[in-house]
């Protein structure tokens, strides 16, 4: 796990497939960062197979076109979001709860300064039924809500699940903020408490490593729209 002053990005060994994924690529200028960091572990930019995005929004996509040229891998992302990765739309805005407001408010100094993200290509744009081999089967599990495009990865075999900024671990367990549906982003909340994962990775907040579905299930209980 790579963490940046906003959001962060996964490394992922692709076993018996001889390579790397990258899951999200942090906010515009991380690319060398995740380069040094992927050479500390032993792969080369080209060693790098795929990089998955788990949505549109700049701390998730802002490096990959970088990336992407860098290491010649295909981009993967939601088909709901493609658009805006490749820059032939505007990102929607999203519809704030009042007690989101000054935790957005308390970001925005936090990406004073920052470029904005170039377009980048996507290779494939994934919806429901998807899977991709990285070694052992990778479900693709669209969860609409934080974005229109926003998308899970499930390891089925190692129980491994990536939810992008659909849930968060903020202090405690929750909603991902900023969503453009409340609504669909608690279906999609619920959805992921279905897998039975033991191990869950949040584009924002530490892992939970070891009972992710319990933990996940506890709190989609409660949620509501």
């Amino acid at each position: 796990m790579m963490t940046f002053t906003v959001g962060q990005a996964y490394a992922v060994r692709l076993p018996g497939a001889e390579g790397w994924a990258l899951v999200d690529t942090g906010l515009p200028g991380h690319a060398e960062r995740i380069l040094a960091e992927l050479a500390g572990l032993g792969a080369r930019p080209g060693d790098v197979r795929e990089i998955v995005l788990t949505h549109s929004h700049i701390d998730h996509m802002g490096s990959a076109a970088d990336l992407a040229e860098a290491t010649g891998a295909r981009v993967l992302a939601g088909a709901g979001d493609a658009a805006v990765i490749r820059g032939e739309a505007p990102e929607p805005p999203p519809v704030l709860e009042d007690w989101e407001v000054p935790i957005f408010e308390s970001v925005q100094p936090r990406l004073a300064g920052v470029p904005a993200p170039r377009p980048c290509r996507v290779d494939r744009e994934l919806g429901e039924g998807d899977v991709l081999d990285w070694g052992e089967e990778v479900r693709v599990v669209p969860v609409p809500g934080h974005t229109e495009g926003s998308t899970a990865l499930h390891l089925t075999r190692s129980g491994v699940l990536f939810t992008g900024d659909t849930i968060a671990n903020a202090g405690e367990l929750m909603l991902g903020v900023f969503n453009v549906d409340r609504p669909r982003a608690v279906a999609s909340f619920r959805r992921q408490s279905t897998l039975g994962v033991q191990t869950a990775c949040f584009g924002h907040g530490a892992p939970i490593v070891g009972g992710a579905g319990e933990a996940l299930r506890a709190v989609a209980a409660r949620l509501t729209a």
